[in-house]
């Protein structure tokens, strides 16, 4: 599976076959990604009990850059 889809966002299982790693491992970095307030991990929105990485942050990760805050979770912040 390939980012050229027009969804905005992943499954962790998805995003998981796009970087190439294990299921378990994904969802240990999501859970990471949820721990650390998006300091490190795998980014991901909580949309009730469902976790979904964007596709942006996704091809950030992949870019090499620090993906940026998730819009729309509760843990994302704005240093001021």
């Amino acid at each position: 599976m390939g980012l050229e889809s027009e969804r905005q966002t992943l499954t962790v299982e998805e995003a998981a076959r796009v970087l190439r790693i294990g299921r378990t491992t994904a969802y240990a970095l999501a859970r990471e990604w949820r721990a650390t307030g998006g300091r490190s991990g795998l980014p991901v929105l909580e949309l009730g009990r469902s976790l979904r990485v964007p596709r942006a942050a996704l091809e950030r990760l992949l870019d090499g850059l620090p993906p940026a805050p998730v819009v729309g979770d509760r843990r994302a912040h704005v240093d001021e």
